[in-house]
């Protein structure tokens, strides 16, 4: 199953290296090596008796190497494109790249991560299932100013497709480059998120009107309410299609779903089944301290290149001796670190107390204030 990375912070951006390549459980490490603390016993009052190590393994220890793919929030666009229309334009917009190499083999990958920053990450390993391994069919995909990416399937995709389609607008439909069950989810999100409308606005990447332009929605902000319903909304037309189309042969899917506009972010946990986990996935609220090389502490703790400590001064305070995961180069205390969120299918640090296990059919929901709230996804 693939494996995936966001993180999100209105003031503290983070070095891409030192969130997908430095740890020894980075995102671009995640091939075949899972760390899964707490997967197993979350509730055992509910999922002891029916979850198996077994059936969990089904779900999350895959081989991840059929392609990578990034998105990444700059203000780059916002400051050089004319104002459309200046009130509503977003300061920050997606870049993209993508490869089907694995990540540690491409020395641009590794170039791109040591040289840039970003307050909001998206970040994707793929398994395929049934669709052609090529960088257009990787995750994330982007929809103007928002990007979505996906851990999981829609059970009988091929066969429902067409049904599938015919629920899209015809922008968020023309909109789809490849094959893939997740983009035709976006697609689906995204005719929900922003419904069809006569207002358009020129593609803000190529400054072309006509046949380049899309859904001046495309480019406004959501809160999370409303981000949070279209999602509810698309994975209930999706179980309605199979159920109307396959009856009792329809079978459950997993779909953990991340999706931001790069103001808000709003990520589920869900598998419609009665006691079958969905794979697996996190959050944390201060990982990024621990993942962030300014500060004392190194993701890696007692195994990491630090672990022993060295009694070295930091910011004039001295490192006990054997602090675990010390880190001698920092340049801030970890009390300055700004608000953030990560939600991963795998802790990236080697620190449990710092991540959060999100229980099936969840729903966190991420406000640009960097508040945090996790609710029953409601489907």
């Amino acid at each position: 199953m693939c494996r995936w990375f966001a993180y999100i912070s209105a003031t503290e951006p983070c070095l891409l290296e030192d969130v997908l390549v430095t740890p020894a459980h980075a995102l671009s490490k995640q091939i075949h090596e899972h760390y899964l603390p707490k997967l197993l016993s979350h509730d055992p009052s509910v999922h002891a008796e029916y979850t198996t190590e077994a059936e969990i393994t089904t779900r999350n220890r895959l081989f991840n190497v059929d392609g990578f793919g990034m998105a990444w929030y700059t203000p780059i666009l916002s400051t050089f494109s004319p104002p459309i229309p200046a009130s509503t334009k977003p300061a920050l917009h997606p870049a993209l790249y993508k490869n089907i190499q694995p990540p540690l083999h491409d020395s641009n990958f590794r170039s791109l991560c040591a040289n840039t920053s970003s307050p909001v990450l998206l970040a994707h390993i793929r398994a395929a299932t049934a669709t052609a391994i090529t960088p257009t069919n990787n995750h994330p995909f982007t929809f103007g100013i928002h990007t979505i990416m996906h851990n999981g399937y829609i059970s009988s995709f091929a066969q429902i497709k067409r049904s599938l389609c015919a629920a899209m607008s015809q922008e968020a439909f023309e909109h789809i480059q490849g094959g893939t069950d997740t983009e035709h989810f976006a697609a689906l999100l995204m005719t929900n998120l922003c419904p069809p409308s006569d207002k358009h606005t020129p593609n803000p990447y190529s400054g072309e009107e006509s046949e380049a332009s899309f859904p001046a929605a495309w480019e406004e902000y959501h809160n999370v309410e409303q981000i949070h319903a279209a999602l509810v909304k698309t994975i209930s037309t999706i179980n309605e299609i199979q159920k109307a189309e396959l009856g009792t042969k329809a079978e459950p899917n997993d779909l953990n779903i991340c999706v931001t506009d790069g103001r808000s972010l709003v990520a589920c946990r869900y598998r419609n089944h009665a006691t079958e986990q969905p794979p697996s996935l996190y959050y944390s609220t201060s990982a990024g301290v621990t993942l962030n090389r300014q500060f004392p502490d190194h993701p890696d703790g007692a195994k990491g290149p630090h672990g022993k400590g060295n009694g070295k001064t930091v910011n004039g305070k001295k490192a006990a001796e054997g602090a675990e995961g010390h880190n001698p180069h920092a340049k801030r205390d970890a009390g300055d670190h700004g608000n953030h969120v990560i939600v991963a299918s795998e802790p990236t640090t080697y620190k449990q107390n710092e991540w959060t296990l999100i229980e099936k059919n969840r729903v966190v929901l991420v406000g640009p204030d960097g508040s945090v709230k996790v609710e029953e996804i409601g489907v």
